[in-house]
């Protein structure tokens, strides 16, 4: 009896300890257990949990076996490091298409060690050009080179043993979609993914064991025209990257006593033509479901009449893993309202403006057509509006088969809409029939915030959504009209909002690098990324800079070394492009966009159009650019190129000087942007920004609190005005509900960003239909002030990634509470902030290995309480002092009540 009490006092003490301290949420190379990685040394990543206060890895231990109960390839040993993000892979070289399972423990600053976590895997990639195997293969029939339809692969083939594992590696021209009997391979849409094809071709990896049989098996892959032959731009502008599609596939099949078999595309597999008709990016899919090749995918078709392929000879060289999250189906939307407008017109209203397409289900006769057109809004009489799309159609058709029920949606297209036309459907729209469907890539949601202000939130969820609805693959404009390109201006102003609100730390890594691949030989980098514009179209001011802030902004939000490596030969060539470009270090030249779409009243008498000089905000860029370049240096430890560019930008600020300030401080221009980017980036001397703070917050003011900033000068302007101390000014602009202001197009039923501040005017007429998306997440920069000022969560750049935090909320435009919640690679971060019978609470959570500083809105650390205990009392908790209205206080990981008296 007694040896069975201490046995359960036993247990309950391991258990007890075990929940203090373990080990969770493992990555490696930022997913969770990715297949198909051909990085050299992938990087580890963990989060740890304990149920106590200020924990800090003081140590950690990493095992790395090929299988469950073999000896570890690797074995870090005990490391004394504090480092849980991005640990690098230490041990020998890891093999082509092998799997590879990762544990990790780690040791604490109070003494504990954890027990190994869970197992994590992955699996490399094929690591070498000659590890493929399999051929290019392209249709053998002669194509209809108007409608272009989508060809079909096909290969049966037989396997005798029993089967432990198989992984398909599976690239294109053109997009992709496979089957293995009958069943889809992979959950992922539009692979594989846009790239600058012609020097990165990404394949993916899937694992596909539970798809084979022990038997006859068939694989079947169906390609579609999109970003490689199909219309991009306009002027009909196709065949970008070649006039052919083509198809790479190589099937490794493992089985149970060791041996292997490899299934390869080759001369010998079939082509043909099925039910998709056509299908192009900007015009949509046609679909005719009397030529569908049932059972096409299956053993035992009859492909007898089918035609053998070509095979050919492409560049192996460029083909590269895939390390940002695919595109995927999301939320689901169903009809909130089936009407006839008033030109008679039946229409679906989803009630969400979203990019994807929409499934349906019809009945009718053998060749009955149904068209279903797309539109974000409806005109102001309230029919179906889509002259904003120019030349777009954007338009899905279906034919029936005829004989029952049938099922459709679009394989290789997608649409941005709220609204669907139907046209040739007889009989009543039954709204069972219609759902909307969300593609955007996977990329996990991170951030939130909410507040007191039901604007404020509906203006939260019009920046993710316009963030879902651009973030297909690349981060493009806009998603409806004949455009949907990678603009790289759009992605610069937005790249700090995006990282808070999901997690794009490869969705920008793998954009990046594209962006290097297309910057032209003198440094200059494109107007939009991939480059289907041109050498031409490259070198603007505020464009070009994505070379360097996105790294930059990567490296804060995600402590992501490895990026500022890869992207650092590019940011040095644009910085060189700018200062060949420049005489004594003023940048005067070529062509510029300015700051995009800025404010302009239709019959401008006065001189209120808010103009920036356009070589001002080159100057400005020019300097920007050169200082995060420095901080790159400085990060990587190159001092030569950190002295060198600290010299280039005394000269780019003093010539900007001598051009653009008088001697007390005016600038030629007087526009919020101007004013905007000589502060944020520093352009005026110290005894100059006060008075230039002054004059900004006198214009916005003389705008009646409006603002009048274009894409370039809207990231910073709040930013700009807390930083000089008109928070009050800023919540001003934040919470104006007239025309320009982020509220005008909420209060105009605006479910995402809109590209012009007035896309639709007070009147309910539109802006000019030539450039006027209503899904264009640029304006939604502002998030990044919601989160990182009124909320109050940022980074340090002495500890980014939010390893060192900074909790610093701004109580303020009459906001009773703001929460914001943010998952770190540490962990949650936390804080929420309320006013309460004229009092402050403030919640705040630090996760694990973490340190942070918070400012608490109080006069006097008497005045601020935690968890009910004087400051003074709360162990390991560090005040720092006072500074400008807030008590200051260092400390650990842990969840804070703090609370603030009423004085």
């Amino acid at each position: 009896m007694m040896n069975r009490l201490l046995l359960l006092v036993g247990c309950f003490i391991f258990t007890t300890a075990s929940a203090q301290l373990s080990v969770q949420n493992l990555l490696i190379e930022n997913q969770i257990n990715p297949i198909g990685i051909d990085v050299a040394n992938p990087r580890f990543s963990w989060q740890i949990s304990s149920d106590k206060r200020n924990i800090l890895q003081t140590a950690y231990e990493i095992k790395v076996s090929q299988s469950k109960g073999t000896k570890p390839v690797w074995n870090s040993g005990k490391i004394a490091s504090a480092q849980s993000v991005q640990v690098s892979y230490g041990g020998s070289a890891l093999q082509s298409a092998r799997k590879y399972s990762w544990q990790v423990k780690v040791y604490t600053n109070d003494g504990k060690v954890s027990s190994w976590s869970a197992a994590a895997f992955w699996q490399m990639g094929l690591l070498t050009p000659a590890d493929w195997k399999a051929k290019w293969i392209q249709p053998g029939y002669t194509e209809d080179a108007v409608k272009r339809p989508s060809p079909l692969f096909r290969s049966q083939f037989n396997l005798s043993k029993n089967i432990l594992s198989a992984t398909a590696f599976i690239t294109s021209h053109g997009l992709y979609e496979a089957f293995i009997n009958g069943q889809r391979v992979g959950d992922a849409w539009l692979t594989p993914g846009w790239t600058s094809y012609n020097k990165r071709l990404q394949y993916q990896a899937y694992d596909v064991t539970k798809l084979l049989k022990n038997d006859k098996n068939a694989i079947g892959v169906a390609l579609g025209s999109g970003w490689y032959r199909g219309n991009l731009a306009w002027n009909d502008n196709k065949n970008i990257y070649g006039k052919e599609l083509a198809l790479l596939f190589q099937l490794q099949v493992t089985y149970t006593d060791g041996t292997m078999a490899t299934i390869i595309s080759d001369e010998n597999w079939k082509s043909s033509v099925g039910a998709i008709r056509s299908s192009e990016i900007y015009n949509g899919e046609e679909n005719d479901a009397r030529e569908e090749k049932t059972g096409w995918t299956f053993a035992g078709y009859d492909d007898a009449k089918w035609d053998g392929v070509v095979t050919k000879n492409f560049d192996n060289n460029i083909l590269t893993a895939t390390y940002n999250e695919p595109v995927k189906k999301h939320e689901i939307f169903h009809p909130i309202k089936i009407f006839k407008t008033p030109s008679g017109e039946q229409v679906i209203d989803f009630g969400q403006n979203l990019v994807g397409f929409v499934q349906v289900k019809l009945t009718g006769n053998a060749g009955d057509k149904i068209v279903m057109h797309h539109a974000e809004v409806l005109d102001k009489a309230g029919n179906f509006y889509t002259d904003n799309l120019r030349a777009a159609k954007q338009e899905n058709t279906y034919i029936l088969k005829g004989g029952g029920e049938e099922s459709f949606e679009p394989h290789f297209t997608f649409q941005g809409f709220r609204f669907i036309k139907i046209t040739g459907l007889a009989g009543e729209i039954k709204p069972g029939n219609f759902t909307a469907v969300a593609l955007y890539s996977d990329m996990q949601p991170t951030g939130s915030f909410s507040c007191s202000h039901p604007l404020l939130n509906q203006l939260q969820h019009n920046i993710q959504w316009g963030q879902k609805g651009n973030f297909l693959d690349v981060p493009t404009d806009c998603p409806q009209r004949d455009e949907r390109l990678g603009w790289t201006g759009d992605a610069q102003v937005f790249s700090r909002t995006a990282a808070y609100n999901m997690q794009v730390n490869n969705f920008f890594a793998k954009w990046l690098k594209d962006v290097a691949a297309d910057q032209l030989p003198n440094g200059s980098v494109p107007f939009v990324i991939p480059n289907v514009l041109g050498a031409n179209s490259a070198g603007s001011a505020g464009w070009a800079d994505v070379a360097t802030i996105i790294p930059w902004n990567m490296y804060l939000a995600y402590g992501d070394k490895r990026i500022l490596e890869q992207q650092y030969p590019s940011m040095k060539a644009w910085v060189g492009f700018m200062e060949q470009k420049s005489t004594r270090g003023l940048w005067n030249t070529g062509f510029h966009f300015g700051d995009w779409l800025f404010y302009r009243p239709a019959d401008d008498n006065d001189g209120r159009s808010a103009i920036t000089d356009k070589y001002l905000i080159a100057q400005c860029f020019f300097a920007h650019s050169t200082q995060l370049l420095i901080n790159a240096a400085e990060v990587l430890g190159n001092t030569s190129d950190a002295t060198k560019y600290s010299s280039l930008l005394e000269r780019i600020k003093a010539a900007f000087l001598k051009e653009y300030v008088t001697p007390t401080g005016r600038l030629v221009s007087g526009s919020q942007t101007a004013y905007v980017l000589a502060l944020h980036f520093d352009m005026l001397p110290e005894a100059l920004r006060s008075q230039a703070a002054e004059r900004l917050a006198t214009n916005v003011k003389d705008y009646d609190n409006h603002l009048t900033t274009g894409f370039l000068g809207t990231p910073y302007l709040c930013h700009v005005l807390t930083r000089f101390g008109y928070t009050d000014v800023a919540y001003k602009l934040l919470l104006q509900e007239t025309y320009p202001s982020w509220l005008y197009p909420v209060k105009m039923g605006a479910t995402t960003i809109w590209e012009r501040w007035d896309g639709q005017k007070p009147d309910s007429t539109f802006q000019t239909p030539g450039m006027n998306s209503f899904n264009h997440y640029a304006y939604g920069a502002i998030g990044d002030w919601m989160y990182r000022v009124v909320a109050g969560i940022d980074t340090y750049e002495d500890a980014p990634g939010y390893k060192h935090i900074r909790i610093r909320p701004h109580i303020g435009g009459n906001l009773t509470f703001a929460n914001a919640d943010l998952k770190t690679y540490y962990g949650l971060v936390s804080a929420h902030w309320k006013t309460e019978n004229g009092g402050i609470a403030l919640e705040v959570k630090v996760p694990a290995n973490t340190t942070a500083t918070i400012y608490i809105p109080a006069a006097d650390a008497t005045a601020v309480k935690e968890g009910g205990a004087s400051l003074s009392d709360v162990k390991n908790m560090v005040v720092k002092g006072k500074e400008d209205g807030y008590v200051i206080v260092e400390t650990g990981s842990g969840s804070y009540h703090f609370t603030v008296d009423k004085k």
